[in-house]
């Protein structure tokens, strides 16, 4: 293997971010009291940590096992149960319960599904000659998630992965099975985004096409265009921070997308220097969805853009989504320090794994 270019260099540390950040907050995802956090974990997480078996703000008990969305938890529905019979083969038996941690049993430095997801379409681009295909993609997916015994150890499937397999259970093409729930327009959308985006363009694939590649991408499983007008803004800032030279600075970049998507000013927004609590949790809410938890990446970028490892600690301790945050802030700032936090991604389960998987993805022999 030759000597990585700066791209490939850059690309290779945002996609290994990627699970470090995930990873990093799986203990405490989708705490909402950052003072439960403190009593899990006194002095908040600051390693790779295990899923306490007690969530105090778990509602996974409220969340359909049926389809997408909330609702009925009951047996005896018209099809297959999604959770249990379709994908989560053995997780069943935690979802009726209250309290549940939504990634129960799961081990430090352990991935959660969405991540398991990038890795799926990471393989699947490799076995295409580094490029994606959408029914290659959509074949592996499926395959992944439906396998018996499962390829991961999650518990929780988020809403867009059981409306997606109950719609291909009631015999929906599985291009057409993206559902539309209250949550579509959410931050877990975009984790599988730039495995695409760099692959592509670290091979030299036009900007557009890549652009229009990635909003496919998107529909097959969260059809909605505000969060594709947000997945635009993500593609072009992946792009810039991949492709910027010396006398482009990655604090401009963040600024002009944060003005530009969301007409958020991070120069006036981190001047007031107020505490990270009361910007995530006071004015964004910390939960998934879009119009919240970008503006709030944005922020921590910025923020901490010389402190990579103070940012990801930060994200994961204001809980929340901070699993699917945390996985596009992670991404941003390995493009933007062409470096990982070899302490924590040495400490990832899947490690040699993931690491050859990025590796043969992004640098071919004799590159």
């Amino acid at each position: 293997m030759g000597k990585t270019t700066l791209l490939q260099e850059r690309a290779i540390a945002a996609m290994k971010s990627l699970f470090v950040a995930d990873a990093l907050a799986m203990p405490v995802h989708w705490y909402y009291n950052p003072l439960d956090i403190e009593q899990a974990f006194p002095g908040g997480i600051r390693k790779l940590e295990a899923a306490p078996s007690f969530h105090p703000s778990s509602i996974m008990s409220l969340h359909s096992t049926a389809r997408g969305g909330r609702g009925t938890q009951a047996t005896g529905v018209s099809q297959r149960e999604i959770v249990g019979e379709v994908i989560l083969k053995g997780k069943r038996q935690f979802w009726g319960q209250p309290n549940q941690h939504y990634h129960q049993q799961m081990q430090a430095g352990e991935n959660t599904l969405n991540a398991h997801c990038a890795r799926v379409l990471m393989r699947t681009m490799w076995a295409c000659d580094r490029h994606y295909d959408k029914d290659r993609f959509l074949d592996a997916y499926i395959a992944f998630m439906m396998a018996d015994p499962p390829l991961h150890r999650d518990t929780y499937a988020e809403s867009y992965h059981r409306g997606f397999f109950a719609n291909l259970e009631s015999g929906k093409p599985k291009d057409l099975c993206g559902a539309v729930t209250h949550d579509t327009a959410s931050i877990g959308a975009l984790v599988t985004i730039a495995p695409l985006v760099l692959a592509e363009r670290v091979q030299g694939a036009p900007f557009e096409a890549v652009q229009t590649l990635a909003r496919t991408h998107l529909f097959l499983t969260h059809p909605d265009q505000e969060l594709a007008r947000i997945c635009v803004a993500y593609v072009e800032l992946l792009d810039g921070l991949l492709f910027r030279t010396q006398n482009q600075s990655p604090e401009d970049l963040l600024v002009k997308a944060a003005q530009a998507s969301m007409g958020l000013n991070l120069l006036s927004l981190t001047a007031k220097q107020r505490p990270d609590r009361d910007v995530v949790g006071g004015l964004f809410s910390p939960a998934c969805y879009i119009s919240d938890s970008w503006p709030s990446v944005l922020y921590l970028a910025y923020k901490y853009l010389e402190e990579p490892k103070q940012a990801l600690l930060a994200n994961t301790n204001l809980g929340g989504d901070n699993v699917h945050r945390g996985a596009v802030l992670g991404t941003l700032l390995g493009l933007i320090h062409a470096a990982t936090l070899d302490e924590f991604f040495d400490a990832l389960m899947d490690r040699n794994e993931i690491a050859a998987e990025i590796s043969r993805l992004l640098v071919q022999p004799g590159d």
